[in-house]
């Protein structure tokens, strides 16, 4: 049976394909289009996942998108009304979208899958989320809490899974919303909102929660249970295309920074306070679902689940003794999560526990590769000069170059489902030089100064480095660094790190690679940040990635088993 997922027309566009309840491939449009977040109805995405599981439209048996677009559409003509006149500029930009596409997704759908003829059903935005989180945990019950910018109604929901069904039990309601909560101050910092929320998670580190307080007594209304009243005199997402008002400005005491200025201390302490409201309100409501549910687990779905900072405090400080979080929790990864739905709670289908393993490698490594062939006729055709490596000789000639201080390219295997290269479209160097912190952001990734990057790390010795007792094979928890004078270049300046852990059945060859850096050097580490410049996705074809070497200070790039000198 092949069940497809469908997520479009806001952000992060996506499709997925189940078979008998396995992921089989998976992909953003962004991958294809090259255009970044890419919102448009993902149909090249579509087609490649067709064409991977070597199937035509027929044979799908049903389809799901990712939510209920009447409802959506329902609350925003109910604002409109509620905000009138005031949104007038924003209801005349907005509603011809809806009126001419986006109500009418499902004749999207078929026409996009001829020949197509079985059911297409729409679980609620959250819905989906919480499948996703549930479907790809190893839990066979968990306590489930979601929380983004806004679904239909919901921006936060409570639920429960178990075995093939998950149902949503309590939920927090537009405009009252943790998301956009924290998107208002990724705008009001000079940031893209759906874009930006995770350099406002990084700056943040830079500074002091100077005004918690003020944020805590102004901004937001919150209860003993984590629930949530926005004071809406100092937002303006309601009404129009920006996040804040002036109100919110003067109480800062300073002006929306421009995407140009320069980054001041007033800022990185603003963000810092944001930062920490955030973690404070969401073990609140982690609190009242653990009480309500009495559950040893918990699955986080959502976009505000990609924050590490906030999922590393829940895993430590909260009741729960078992936390999960999907690789892509949010929209993008309700593709899968919604297809997750129809599978086994709308079809009834019975759910055969994974272990935690096996579920990364179902939903993680299912998007495009590239073989050694193509990869060849690509550098011939382009007359571009290549060494051709074996398998062994492959691992001991890149993790050299690592140590002797070069940046290299992987481009291995299929592509990781999600917003994170997990060690085969990735860039790597060595965390031990401090310098190439600031070498890859200037010279290789072209973005600001405060980012920091990700180590990767051997399971086996990620308690020696990271003050973490469970693996994050997804790079969802920022984790204190034991050891910051042996792997600097990955240290933050909160003395953290975004942690990826690899395993040998996760990712053999990327366990491989760390594993001969470690024989070379004795630090199981290396860093890892995602193949693509500032403002581009991820690089999908050998075309792109061969580019990357070319316009940046890349060393080298290995591609399956072929090595190019820059």
């Amino acid at each position: 049976m092949f069940n497809l997922g469908i997520s479009c027309y806001y952000h992060d566009s996506a499709a997925a394909l189940l078979k008998d309840g396995h992921v089989v491939a998976a992909v953003e449009e962004e991958r294809f289009s090259r255009k970044k977040f890419d919102d448009d109805f993902p149909k090249m995405a579509i087609e490649w996942c067709l064409k991977e599981a070597n199937i035509l439209p027929e044979q799908i048996d049903s389809v799901a998108f990712y939510d209920k677009p009447v409802l959506k559409f329902e609350r925003l003509l109910d604002n409109y009304i509620a905000v009138a006149p005031r949104g007038m500029y924003s209801f005349l930009n907005t509603i011809p979208k809806w009126l001419h596409k986006r109500l009418w997704i499902k004749n999207d759908i078929k026409k996009s899958l001829k020949g197509f003829h079985g059911d297409i059903i729409f679980p609620e935005h959250h819905l989906s989320h919480a499948a996703h989180s549930f479907f790809t945990s190893p839990f066979e019950e968990s306590a489930i809490l979601t929380t983004d910018g806004v679904g239909e109604w919901s921006t936060t929901s409570i639920g429960v899974g178990e075995n093939n069904s998950v149902k949503l039990l309590q939920d927090i309601r537009w405009p009252h919303s943790l998301g956009l909560f924290y998107s208002a101050f990724t705008y009001f910092l000079g940031f893209q909102v759906n874009e930006g929320e995770y350099k406002l998670m990084g700056l943040a580190s830079f500074g002091k929660p100077k005004y918690y307080d003020l944020i805590w007594d102004n901004l937001i209304d919150v209860k003993d249970d984590g629930s949530i009243c926005l004071n809406m005199k100092y937002f303006a997402f309601t009404y129009d295309k920006v996040m804040t008002n002036k109100k919110f400005s003067e109480l800062f005491g300073i002006k929306r920074k421009n995407e140009n200025e320069e980054m001041k201390q007033i800022h990185f302490d603003i963000g810092a306070s944001a930062q920490k409201v955030l973690e404070d309100i969401l073990l609140k409501m982690v609190e009242h679902v653990y009480k309500k549910s009495q559950s040893k687990n918990l699955c986080l779905g959502g976009g505000d689940a990609l924050n590490g900072v906030a999922n590393y405090r829940i895993l430590k400080e909260s009741s729960f003794e078992n936390v999960h979080i999907p690789p892509s929790p949010g929209d993008a990864g309700s593709a899968v999560g919604c297809a997750q739905y129809l599978y086994f709670s709308h079809n009834n289908k019975k759910r055969i526990i994974q272990n935690s393993t096996k579920n990364m490698i179902e939903n993680v490594y299912v998007g495009p590769s590239y073989s050694n062939d193509q990869i060849k006729h690509f550098l011939d055709t382009n007359e571009i000069e290549y060494e051709k490596l074996d398998d062994v000789t492959l691992i001991e000639k890149c993790a050299k170059l690592i140590s002797e201080g070069n940046v290299v390219g992987w481009y291995q295997g299929k592509m990781e489902w999600g917003p994170r290269a997990l060690g085969n479209r990735s860039i790597l160097a060595d965390p031990r030089r401090k310098e190439m912190k600031d070498i890859l952001n200037e010279k290789i990734k072209h973005r600001e100064s405060f980012r920091p990057f990700a180590p990767s790390i051997l399971e086996e010795y990620y308690s020696e480095y990271f003050d973490i007792d469970v693996p994050s094979p997804y790079m969802l928890m920022v984790a204190p660094v034991k050891k910051p004078d042996k792997i600097p270049a990955v240290t933050h300046v909160d003395g953290t790190g975004r942690v990826q852990t690899v395993s040998k059945s996760s990712n053999p060859l990327y366990h491989k690679l760390i594993s001969q850096f470690y024989e070379l050097t004795g630090v199981p580490v290396i860093i890892n940040t995602s193949m693509n410049v500032r403002g581009e996705p991820i690089v999908n074809t050998p075309e792109q990635a061969y580019n990357m070497l070319t316009k940046t200070d890349m060393d080298y790039l290995f591609m399956k088993n072929f090595m190019v000198k820059r």
